[in-house]
This record gives C-alpha cells, structure tokens and sequence, in this order.
C-alpha cells in the first residue's frame, strides 16, 4: 500500500510567513521535493507512537575486534511493493587497559599556500610542533608541505635528534604559491609505502584552507586518489581550515581514505585536531573496514542514508572509518522491495563487515542476516514496527532533507533551503518525543539562516548545518 505522506511546499510556507508579518510574499519558488514513505515507518498524525521493541539480531561471537548488530523496522513486511528500513551498528570491543599503543607510520601534509599567511599558517607551524613533540622513537613521521611545489623531510623514526630537525623545519615553512594537494598526498604515500609491512597503522594527515588549484583539480580524481591509497593500506584524514576551503572534498576524502574531517574555521584549533588525530592513529584496532549489504531478490533496491555506496550486481559496498577501542558507526538502509506472503520468514538483507584486526594483524570478516515475515495484514504490519529503528529511520530521512537544505543554502536558493528544512521538520515531528533535540537545532539552524545578512554568514551556516548532518546520520569522524 504506498502512502505519501508529506508533501511540503516551499513556496506556500514563505508566503504564509511573510503574510502573517503584514509582508508581500516573496516570488515563488519550485516546491521541496516529496518525501514519501510506503514502510509506515513515518507516523501520520492520528497514529499511535510504536511501542514493540524488537531484538537486536548479533553477529556470532568471535575474538575479533568489531561487533557487528542490527534489526529491521518491523517483524512484518506488506505483500506487493513496500519498504522497510534496516539499522546497523558496528562497533569496536573496549581496548584492554594494558594494551600497548601503537606505534604508527605518519605523514603530516600541510597547505603553505599563499592564502594560508598569516595566523593560518602560524597555527599549523604551532600544532605540527605538538605533534611532533608527542611522537615517539617507535614512531615515524614525515613532513610534507605544499603550495605550487612539494617540499618533503623524509619519513623516518622520531629519535631526539630527529625531532630537532623537524622542528626546524617546521619552522621555516613559509607561504607561497597555489594548492597541490594532489601533490602533497602522492609525496605523502611514496613516504609511508615502504613502511606499511613494518607498522600496522599508516596515516596521512592532510591540511588545507582552499580549494585544488594544481595538479589534480577535480573531486572525483582526488577522491579516486585517496580511495587508491586506502586500499593500499594508508588512512587519510583531510582537515579544512578557515573559510574558503572545500567541504565536500575534504569529507569525500575522509570518506574514501577512511579517516576523520575537520570543518575548523578558528585555526586556533589546529593544535587540538592535531592531537587528536594522533590519539585516533596510536589506538586504531580497526582499519581498511567495509560494510557489504547482499540483496535478496526481492529488494528492488536499496539506499544507504548518509554515506557512500557503490553497488556491484545484489552488492551494495559501503567504505568505513578506521575505529579505536569503543567507537560506533551507525548505519540506516532503506529497502524497497516487492515480496509475496510465504509462511517463513524472508531473509531481507545480509551484512557483512571486512577490515583489518590491527591487534592481531590479520583480515577479519563479521556478518548477521535480518528476516521478517510477509503478511497481507497492514494492521499487523504497522502494530509489530520497531519504535527504536522507526526513530533512526525518521532522523535519516530529516537528515537528508537537511543535507539537501546545506547545499541549497550554499547555492544562494533561500527558497528551496527553506522548503527543505521544513520536510525535516515534519519529519522530525512525526516522531518529535524522540527528536526534540532534533527539532531544537533545526529551529536554532532555521532562525540563524533567517537572520544571515551576508554571503559569509550564509556560508558559515551551511557548513554548521552539514555538521549537524554527519551527527545524525550517526557518523562520528569529523572535528
């Protein structure tokens, strides 16, 4: 039974606005794209809240070092074209407290481009200080910078000696030139390869403040890149600084390279990122980790909310960040299927996670299946829906209206931004007991965006909105 439930208009929500502050409406704009839902996972108005709450389905217990659990919106499933939701978490078992910290395989690759002189570039100097200071002789580290050119100091171990000579050299870093972050990274990796046998964790970090403008200019060659050197064995966090820098690009790379973003507009906090990039490198117990979801025949397709995903034939891949000791990632798929009733349960989805066990140095594969019954019965159906995935689920589908709204917000569309927060508003309020706080920041996003008189307020509210977006769709790699 399909069952459009919002549809929301932009342009009918300005006008009633502006109306009611004795206003002009402004010029309509094209309507906020429907959100529709067929999985009665959205609440209408005159429904009950869902109060059956179902068991997590566990992977078999191994030693490894992910967890993987999960279940399904609900128990039941409609005959004929439906949807349903699925929620996954993986999760990393406690670091045991004597466990030793790992020495890690570092490159440290940082911007010196012109539009970094000044404090920028002072706070760089100053946190790559701290950083090096932190390392140890087990510990290697090699110091790339970048403008036009690409100057390299070697990857080699922290001794005291060499310690010094970094920070020497830091010191004399000075701004100059365009932004070779292709440049960088490939320095980056001829640094840390030969090394990747001999440490189990290999990281580059990489600082920008601007957008490509030599070597390799376009997105999806550098998410390429940095994708290459994941499956190579090397992690990579990109870190934007200030203003003017790409957002999208430095969390496609620290989506592909498996690493962390950081949205820093105050450069006074390079230090702190810094320090806990190095955190995150010496207590990883988890890298190189996919997500794989197998499709049944009966799923027509399928949407991870949030994150990237590529599919191969019923195989949908989903790349991963590296994880330390407790770190979660949480995961929202939606399915669409087309089913018909059969007396046992039908398998919906099987997941498998694979990744690198840094503690025992060796691949490791965790996996779990999720079933419901198909029934003809919307009743049993709606009264047998998970009251906790019908939340993740709703916060999902909000969060992609918001997304939606950053980029519009970033565009200049005022109109269609707006028209898309108010979908996450209902959305939100469809289970709004839940999502209060949900609802807090939308309304806080709202009137901040509402009172932006200019371009660069703008922009600094489309860039918070996206980080409030990367919280929600349960994504915990970004400073």
């Amino acid at each position: 039974m399909n069952r459009t439930l919002l549809l929301l208009s932009a342009a009918g929500l300005l006008a009633l606005g502006a109306l009611s502050l004795g206003k002009p409406p402004p010029p309509p704009v094209p309507p906020a794209p429907p959100v529709t839902d067929t999985s009665h996972t959205v609440a209408q108005p005159d429904e009950p809240p869902a109060t059956t709450l179902l068991p997590h389905v566990m992977s078999p217990p191994d030693d490894g070092a992910l967890t993987l659990s999960g279940k399904l919106s609900g128990s039941y499933i409609q005959t004929g074209p439906s949807e349903a939701f699925a929620w996954l978490e993986i999760k990393a078992r406690p670091t045991p407290t004597a466990a030793r910290r790992v020495p890690v395989n570092l490159a440290l690759v940082v911007d010196r481009s012109g539009s970094m002189s000044g404090q920028k570039l002072a706070d760089a100097r100053s946190a790559a200080v701290e950083l090096v200071r932190r390392l140890t002789a087990e510990d290697r580290l090699a110091l790339i910078h970048y403008g036009t050119d690409v100057k390299v100091l070697p990857s080699r171990p922290v001794t005291e000696a060499v310690r010094q000579e970094l920070l020497s050299a830091i010191a004399n870093i000075r701004d100059d030139g365009s932004t070779n972050i292709s440049g960088g990274l490939t320095e980056a990796a001829v640094a840390l390869r030969p090394h990747l046998r001999e440490y189990r964790v290999s990281r580059a970090i990489l600082l920008s403040d601007g957008q490509p403008t030599t070597g390799i200019v376009t997105e999806p060659e550098l998410l390429h890149l940095t994708r290459q050197l994941r499956d190579e064995g090397i992690t990579v966090s990109a870190l934007g600084v200030g203003e003017d820098y790409q957002a999208s690009l430095m969390r496609g790379m620290a989506e592909q390279g498996g690493g962390f973003s950081g949205f820093i507009e105050d450069s006074a906090r390079l230090a702190e990122v810094f320090s806990r990039e190095l955190d995150q490198a010496t207590s990883t117990v988890a890298r190189q980790v996919e997500l794989r979801l197998e499709l049944p025949p009966v799923a027509r397709d399928a949407q991870v909310l949030g994150l990237p995903s590529t599919r191969e034939g019923t195989t949908l891949k989903v790349p991963l960040y590296d994880l330390a000791g407790e770190q979660s990632i949480r995961v929202v798929v939606k399915l669409t299927l087309n089913t018909q009733a059969t007396s046992d349960a039908l398998t919906l989805l099987q997941a498998s996670v694979g990744y690198m066990d840094v503690p025992r140095d060796t691949r490791a594969e965790t996996k779990l299946a999720l079933s419901a019954v198909v029934t003809q019965d919307a009743s049993l159906v709606r009264a047998n829906l998970d009251r906790e995935v019908r939340v993740h689920a709703v916060r999902a589908l909000g969060t992609q209206q918001m997304r939606a709204a950053a980029e519009e917000m970033k565009r200049g569309n005022r109109g269609a931004a707006m028209g898309l927060l108010g979908n996450a508003r209902r959305l939100f309020g469809s289970s709004a007991d839940a999502l209060s706080g949900e609802l807090a920041e939308l309304d806080q996003t709202q009137a901040a965006y509402e009172g932006a008189s200019s371009d660069d307020e703008v922009r600094r509210e489309s860039l918070k909105l996206y980080k409030k977006t990367m919280k929600n769709f349960g994504e915990n790699n970004a400073y």
